[in-house]
């Protein structure tokens, strides 16, 4: 007898954020060392997706890790996740 699971669906969609919320969301993570980042990401690709954008920019200023080692660590993490990132002047 085959039993079917129920399906979630809270637990497969990504909650729709505003890309200004997604953006401050990621800012919280790498200030509580990197909390839930990923999941933060995977909301951030959403917003830019929805709003058809292709790149995340993000305030260097607001950044744990302000220095060009940093910044290159962030972009590069981002991009293997899917989201290009730029830094404002």
């Amino acid at each position: 007898m085959l039993r079917r699971r129920p399906t979630n669906q809270e637990d497969d969609t990504v909650s729709e954020l505003t890309l200004a919320e997604a953006t401050e969301n990621i800012y919280a993570s790498l200030r509580a060392d990197n909390a839930d980042l990923d999941a933060h990401i995977a909301a951030l690709k959403a917003a830019l997706a929805r709003e058809g954008k292709k790149q995340a920019v993000f305030d260097p200023a607001r950044l744990v890790q302000n220095n060009r080692a940093g910044r290159k660590l962030m972009q590069a993490y981002f991009r293997q996740r899917g989201v290009s990132v730029s830094f404002s002047e």
